[in-house]
């Protein structure tokens, strides 16, 4: 490490920004978020400054000398001019200045990270000038990690901090700040209820203690299989479980955004096998969360799209434990984007019905012959394996052979497989290109082709 990482007190303090470009308005931008005084050494502003110098949050000054720089903190130079550039950092170091020189980390006494700004949270990626792209990728990652709200949450907090320190025992302080930070008010906070969350605290504080943890069940899409298809709750609720329970689809990718420490238990759900059973995944989960563990639920696809998902809530309800569904993408939506064909098209396929070929033992199979309608578009979870009856019974129901079809298997992963065909050719093109579930049957019944074969009728 060559630079060393802090944090900068601003209040009261002078930055020069040397240059009235872009460039210049971009660190201005960075400057704003603090109460630093803001000068702008240029001719020229850009409009962007100008505003700025109009509305009394800047000054424009010229250049003057040794008195140019006097009491500053820091300078950002970009003036466009290399040979200035260099000049303008010689004197604003010899002034005490920290000098940072755009593109010139030669230049350089400090770099300017991204930033991840939740304040009063702030997180702060540096590559001390050798990468800056990947300090903004790093920065996109981390941004999806930590809430919006995170920020209100800490600064809610700072307020009572005094009043912790007054009712609070100091052996007990760091566990309640643990429980705030992780327990149920911080979760309310996190979901838009800020007035529950400061009245849990609040209550807290004058009760003199933590309550104690509460168990909570979160039931989690993991999407069809490529991690950056989860939704950004999915990912906070990985990251604050105590333990997860997993299915076989999920890929090892995602598991890898979970908590460090957190227990992993993969509870297979293999179509067509029990070693896991839904009502032993439900006594476990309640189980953990009873003992005030944080449970996540984690489902492949979207948990209320064929993914058991009322026996789980039932399950928690009836244990009175608090239950929350985050929606993941199912695979027909993930598909039908990986194949760059609408779900639903004006004027073909108005209606779209997401259907199984498989139920539970004993039970009748879903009537498939009920939607073979023009206009409707069908995405048939779990049916690669009836394939050939599905056929045979949309083709009875009337639906024309023609009729397109796509089977995608594995959808957003490196095992992704997909086949077009036709209803009359579907069950025998699984079998040649040997696509495998977990995979989703795409049959579509545009109204042209309905149109078609009544003018053929006719």
């Amino acid at each position: 490490m060559k630079t060393f990482p802090m944090f900068l007190r601003m209040d009261g303090r002078r930055v020069v920004i040397c240059g009235g470009g872009e460039e210049a308005a971009r660190k201005a931008r960075l400057v704003l978020k603090t109460s630093a005084e803001i000068v702008v050494l240029a001719d020229r502003l850009d409009p962007e400054l100008a505003a700025l110098v109009a509305s009394g949050r800047a000054r424009q000054a010229a250049e003057n000398g040794a008195e140019t720089f006097a009491n500053t903190a820091l300078t950002f130079i970009a003036t466009g001019c290399a040979a200035r550039d260099r000049r303008l950092a010689g004197m604003a170091r010899a002034a005490g200045a920290v000098v940072n020189v755009i593109d010139r980390p030669d230049l350089c006494d400090a770099f300017t990270p991204s930033i991840v700004d939740r304040d009063p949270v702030v997180v702060a990626i540096g590559t001390e000038g050798a990468a800056p792209v990947l300090g903004r990728a790093i920065k996109t990652e981390v941004e999806a990690m930590l809430s919006p709200r995170l920020g209100s949450f800490a600064a809610l907090a700072g307020r009572l901090r005094d009043a912790v320190a007054e009712r609070i025992p100091r052996a007990q302080r760091r566990g309640f700040w643990e429980w705030a930070f992780t327990g149920e008010a911080f979760r309310a906070h996190l979901d838009g209820r800020e007035r529950a969350a400061a009245e849990m605290l609040k209550a807290a504080i004058a009760e003199g203690r933590a309550p104690a943890a509460r168990g909570h069940i979160a039931l989690v899409g993991a999407g069809p299989g490529a991690r950056d298809l989860l939704t950004l709750r999915a990912v906070q609720r990985m990251q604050q479980a105590d333990v997860i329970f997993y299915d076989r689809l999920v890929d090892p990718e995602v598991l890898e955004l979970a908590r460090r420490d957190a227990d992993r238990v993969d509870v297979g759900k293999e179509v067509g096998a029990c070693a896991w059973p839904q009502d032993r995944i439900d006594r476990l989960i309640v189980a953990e969360a009873l003992q005030g563990r944080r449970v996540v639920r984690l489902k492949s696809g979207d948990p209320s799209v064929f993914g058991r998902a009322s026996e789980e809530i039932a399950a928690a309800e009836a244990a009175g434990i608090e239950v929350e569904v985050v929606p993941g993408i199912t695979a027909a939506s993930a598909a039908a984007a990986r194949l760059r064909r609408p779900l639903t098209e004006r004027g073909e396929t108005d209606s779209f019905v997401l259907t199984t070929g498989t139920c539970r033992p004993g039970d009748a199979a879903p009537d498939l012959g009920a939607l073979a309608r023009p206009g409707t578009a069908i995405a048939v979870y779990m049916g690669v394996a009836r394939a050939a009856e599905i056929e045979a019974e949309l083709r009875a129901a009337g639906m024309p052979a023609a009729c397109p079809v796509d089977i995608v298997a594995s959808v957003s992963t490196a095992r992704e497989g997909h086949a077009s065909a036709t209803l009359g050719t579907m069950s025998e093109t699984i079998r040649r290109e040997g696509l495998t579930h977990p995979a989703i049957l795409f049959i579509r019944y545009p109204k042209s082709l309905a149109a078609e074969e009544a003018r053929a009728v006719a």
